[in-house]
């Protein structure tokens, strides 16, 4: 396979890519609401227990190794020896293949083993079933790690929107089949997880049509392939596995709180039943938090080649506007979704998943929406200016903490306890990174001014829902059912909330034209600028 015109492609090739990206992180977290109200909040407790290791899976296929075996392939397209692009291949197959066997293994002979140490032996057969995502992942990240190499994002982009497409079909297509005809609730997530299976194969599969469609049938001479294996296995440690833990934050909450907050809950007293009920309406604020971050998240995947071109160029002007205008936009949207969310937490809800449990949780939830996008974004920024190691070790360390805050929140909060675990652990990662970022930039990099204006918006913004939604309570007595009234509840606050937060931020002067017109929709946006500021 040889290399597209990279000048003439990169931009649409990564437009293409983001765009990709944004489509299946959407998918992926709208399916849970129907799903949720299909199998119910112990059917979504069954399936969120075992979902983190599918979500590693995920990441490893899309983030980690794709980017290492692209930098590389990239490196030897430079060189001009096809020999090393073969050997390249080859080793990076052994590799993949062999990390995805032990992974499976684990997974697969570990499954009792790890349904006993959640508390619930009845998850073996859903962790079993994970297990096979792991050997279909080497396949995917080989062929995405090529294509993007070459400059040629298409196949990555329609793979992950194939993936997540059949994925999705799988999971709510056999869960109304299921529950319709009775089955037990496991069973119902073991189909749900065999999407994760019908979606691996139809990545693996568009991948292969590209491949076969592109290839270059070249006369094979003797190579040896393992001249180079130290250097490329040496890459992949040092880059592909930190870049793999960085883009795992979220995840890995999920992780601890599957290995632990049910069990703690039943060790505190609570009914196994009732426990798993308490999960599954923790577990809705998962696709919350989901959405909340997509903004940030779609910003981080175009923010990592930006910054490290600046860097290379030694355009330090150019790279601090570039990481100002990053964070500001992240504490905008992460202030304005938590805050937002808070103010319609109980309608918000009621519109998804037909009642109001669990709102006060998920309200404390909401505030990893806040933390998530900055770290996010301030992850990019380190991994731009080459720190790729530090954020993965404070992420981990952050895993660990939250782990531990479980063990000792659970069993006296209940489930209020692992949220605010969860808050608790990214405040602390947050506060690490920025401490960091200030330190490698040498000066403050936002005014307190910003952030001012950004909390009183907020705070008006939180003031100003509080009150609709006090005036529009009537509404619920006009004889509509309770959620169609939630859902016009909630949307046209939505709708105002959004109008106030936004229109008082531009008012305030805190973002310059040149800057809002590089963000999504900032034409638009310009207009409520004043006057003698767009003049500026």
């Amino acid at each position: 396979m040889q290399p597209k015109n990279q000048g003439k492609y990169l931009f649409r090739g990564t437009l293409i890519l983001t765009m990709g990206a944004l489509f299946t992180k959407i998918l992926s977290a709208f399916y849970r609401v129907p799903f949720q109200n299909i199998v119910g909040d112990v059917g979504f407790y069954i399936y969120q227990q075992v979902y983190p290791f599918y979500g590693i899976a995920v990441v490893l296929s899309t983030y980690g190794f794709p980017v290492v075996i692209s930098k590389l392939y990239t490196e030897e397209i430079m060189k001009e020896k096809q020999g090393n692009i073969r050997q390249l291949f080859i080793v990076s197959m052994l590799f993949l293949y062999g990390f995805g066997f032990l992974c499976f293994l684990f997974l697969f002979i570990g499954s009792n083993w790890l349904a006993q140490y959640m508390k619930d032996p009845q998850l073996a057969q859903l962790l079993q079933l994970i297990a096979f995502v792991f050997l279909i992942m080497p396949m995917i990240s080989l062929f995405r790690g090529f294509f993007q190499g070459s400059g040629y994002m298409l196949p990555t982009a329609v793979s992950q929107v194939g993936e997540q497409l059949i994925r999705v079909v799988t999971i709510l297509i056999s869960a109304v089949f299921l529950v319709r005809f009775q089955y037990s609730l496991y069973t119902v997530g073991s189909g749900a997880v065999l999407g994760s299976i019908t979606g691996g194969i139809t990545a693996a599969l568009i991948l292969l049509f590209f491949w076969l469609r592109i290839r270059k049938k070249e006369p094979i001479s003797k190579i040896h392939y393992f001249h180079q294996s130290g250097r490329i296995l040496k890459a992949f440690f040092l880059h592909a596995f930190p870049v793999c833990i960085s883009s795992m934050l979220l995840i890995l909450l999920q992780l601890a709180d599957s290995l632990n907050l049910f069990s703690q809950l039943v060790a505190s007293g609570i009914e196994s039943e009732q426990a798993k009920e308490l999960k599954g309406i923790y577990d809705r604020g998962q696709p919350l938090i989901q959405l909340g971050t997509i903004v940030a998240t779609s910003m981080s995947l175009s923010l990592v080649p930006l910054i490290t071109k600046e860097k290379l160029q030694n355009n330090s002007g150019v790279l601090k506007e570039k990481i100002q205008l990053s964070l500001k936009s992240s504490i905008l949207v992460g202030v304005g979704a938590t805050m937002g969310l808070w103010g319609i937490i109980k309608p918000t809800n009621m519109m998804l998943f037909e009642n109001t449990d669990g709102s006060d949780v998920l309200a404390v939830l909401g505030a990893l929406i806040f933390f998530g996008s900055i770290i996010m974004t301030v992850t990019a920024i380190l991994q731009g200016l080459g720190y790729t190691l530090f954020p993965a070790v404070i992420i981990l360390a952050g895993f660990l903490m939250k782990y531990m805050l479980n063990l000792l929140l659970i069993p006296k909060l209940g489930t209020m306890g692992a949220a605010i675990a969860s808050v608790t652990s990214l405040a602390v990662i947050l506060v690490v990174f920025m401490a960091k970022l200030h330190t490698i930039m040498g000066e403050i990099i936002i005014n307190k001014r910003f952030h001012t204006v950004i909390l009183a918006a907020g705070i008006c913004m939180l003031t100003v829902l509080s009150v609709y939604l006090y005036a529009t309570d009537f509404t619920y007595r006009l004889g509509f059912s309770d959620r169609l009234t939630a859902s016009i509840q909630a949307l046209s606050a939505v709708i105002l909330g959004g109008l106030t937060y936004i229109v008082m931020i531009l008012r305030s002067n805190v973002f310059k034209e040149s800057e809002l017109s590089l963000l999504p929709f900032g034409s638009k946006l310009i207009m409520f600028l004043p006057k003698r500021k767009r003049r500026d």
